[in-house]
């Protein structure tokens, strides 16, 4: 079992990315490198948002960071008030038991917020 869990984005514009994840989602900074900016998510799980460089990839395509949260309904009225963009109301997936909703960030990322309806997962402790 690992300790802690980080996932890094790039980001067009550090501070516009940084206010999105501060502002509008509400993420603690836990830690400032210059140009790279961690939120922590929850418990030991972190976001980090680093400003590109010139290598960075062509495409946001295929990745997805989904954030677990009871208030679905709730994220998705603070999206559309902060003019976020978002890819419509939230929706029951049957296939996985899921209540969600999908969103882009600043830079084009894939967003899902997400409610488990599965008795089988565990919330965490």
């Amino acid at each position: 079992m690992f300790d802690q869990q980080i996932t890094f984005l790039y980001a067009s514009n550090l501070t516009q990315s940084s206010r999105f994840y501060q502002n509008v989602l509400g993420l603690e900074l836990v830690l400032d490198q210059g140009t790279c900016h961690i939120f922590q998510v929850a418990g030991a799980a972190f976001l980090g948002i680093c400003q590109c460089s010139d290598e960075r990839p062509s495409s946001s395509d295929g990745v997805i960071v989904t954030l677990v949260s009871s208030d679905v309904e709730g994220w998705h009225e603070r999206l559309v008030a902060a003019s976020a963009q978002v890819d419509g109301p939230p929706a029951l997936n049957e296939r996985f038991n899921i209540y969600h909703l999908f969103a882009r960030d600043p830079d084009g990322y894939r967003l899902e917020i997400q409610q488990f309806r599965d008795p089988r997962w565990a919330p965490p402790t």
